[in-house]
C-alpha cells in the first residue's frame, strides 16, 4: 500500500467529521474516527514489515527486498514521490515520503498509541455536545504527526510540525467556554512558536548553505561543505535544538506542558504519551 495512505486515511476522516458533524450520531462519529486510526496502523504495519524482515535476511522474501531501496550506507527504506512542490534556482522541494527504520518505529508508536487513546476517548467524551468536533481535531492531530514523521524533507516536516502545533492549540482549548482553558491553549501556542521560529531559521540556513532540504542530501552536503567545528554547523545545530526544546517542552520552554492538562484527559494522553512531546526527539534523531 502507498506510504501516503498512512496519512491520507486520518486526514480524510477529519475532513468527513468536520463536514458531517451535524448529520451523524456519536456512535458513527466514534466508529469513523477510530477506524481511520486503525486503518492507518494496519497500513503502517504492512509498509514497515518488509523493513524489519530485511533486517533478518533468512526471513525476507525476494519480493519484499525488491520493494526497498538502499542508501549508500546500505540502510533500507521505502519511499513515495507524489510531485515537485516547488523549485527555486537549485533548490527543489518534493512532496515525498520516506519510511526507514526510524520513521517506521515512530509511525507504529503514533498509530498504535493513538488508536488506544481514540478508543478511550470514545467513551470518555460521550456526554460532550461537541463530540464530532473533538474527534475531528484528534484525527487531524494524528495526520499532522504522521506527516512530520514520514516527510522526506525539512519543508514537509515543518508543515506537519506546524499542523501538530495548531491541533494542540485546538485540543488544549477544546472547552474554550472556560477562560482558563483558552489561556492555557494560547500559552502553549505562543511558547512553542519560539521553537518553531528557531526551526524555521535553521531550515533557511540549511537551504542557503547546502542548497537542499532533503534529509539524505543534507547529510552528504553537510559533510562536504562544513568542517568539524564549523561555526555555521554549530549555529544550525543550536537552532534545531531550540526547535526541539520548544516542541518537547524541555527547559527553558517547558512551562506550557502543565497547562496542557486543561484539555480533556485523552488530549493530555495524546500530547504527553506518543506524539507532540516526541516530535522534538524525532527532529534531533532525523537531522
Amino acid at each position: 500500500m502507498p506510504i501516503s495512505m498512512i496519512i491520507a486515511v486520518p486526514l480524510a476522516s477529519a475532513i468527513f467529521l468536520a463536514l458531517s458533524a451535524n448529520h451523524i450520531n456519536k456512535k458513527v462519529t466514534a466508529s469513523v474516527a477510530c477506524a481511520a486510526v486503525l486503518a492507518s496502523w494496519v497500513t503502517s504495519v504492512s509498509n514497515s514489515l518488509p523493513l524489519f524482515l530485511n533486517a533478518f535476511p533468512g526471513l525476507a522474501s525476494s519480493e519484499g527486498s525488491n520493494a526497498l531501496e538502499r542508501t549508500s550506507g546500505e540502510a533500507m527504506f521505502a519511499s513515495e514521490h507524489l510531485y515537485t512542490w516547488f523549485a527555486v534556482d537549485r533548490l527543489s522541494v518534493e512532496l515525498a515520503f520516506k519510511l526507514d527504520a526510524l520513521a517506521a518505529l515512530m509511525v507504529l508508536v503514533v498509530t498504535s498509541v493513538g488508536f488506544l487513546i481514540h478508543l478511550y476517548a470514545a467513551a470518555y467524551m460521550v456526554e460532550d455536545t461537541d463530540y464530532a468536533r473533538f474527534f475531528c481535531y484528534m484525527n487531524l492531530f494524528i495526520a499532522a504527526m504522521l506527516t512530520l514523521v514520514l516527510a522526506d524533507n525539512l519543508v514537509l516536516l515543518y508543515l506537519g510540525w506546524e499542523g501538530v502545533g495548531v491541533c494542540s492549540y485546538l485540543l488544549i482549548g477544546f472547552w474554550y467556554q472556560d477562560p482558563a482553558n483558552g489561556t492555557a491553549a494560547r500559552k502553549a501556542f505562543i511558547i512553542t512558536r519560539i521553537g518553531d521560529a528557531s526551526l524555521m531559521i535553521a531550515i533557511l540556513f540549511i537551504a542557503l548553505e547546502l542548497g537542499t532540504l532533503q534529509f539524505d542530501e543534507i547529510a552528504v552536503e553537510a559533510l562536504r561543505s562544513w568542517s568539524l567545528g564549523s561555526s555555521t554547523a554549530t549555529i544550525v545545530s543550536a537552532l534545531l535544538l531550540v526547535g526541539a526544546l520548544g516542541k518537547s517542552a524541555q527547559l527553558p520552554l517547558q512551562t506550557w506542558l502543565p497547562d496542557a492538562m486543561a484539555g480533556p484527559t485523552p488530549v493530555s494522553a495524546l500530547l504527553h504519551a506518543a506524539t507532540m512531546v516526541t516530535a522534538g526527539v524525532y527532529l534531533i534523531a532525523r537531522t
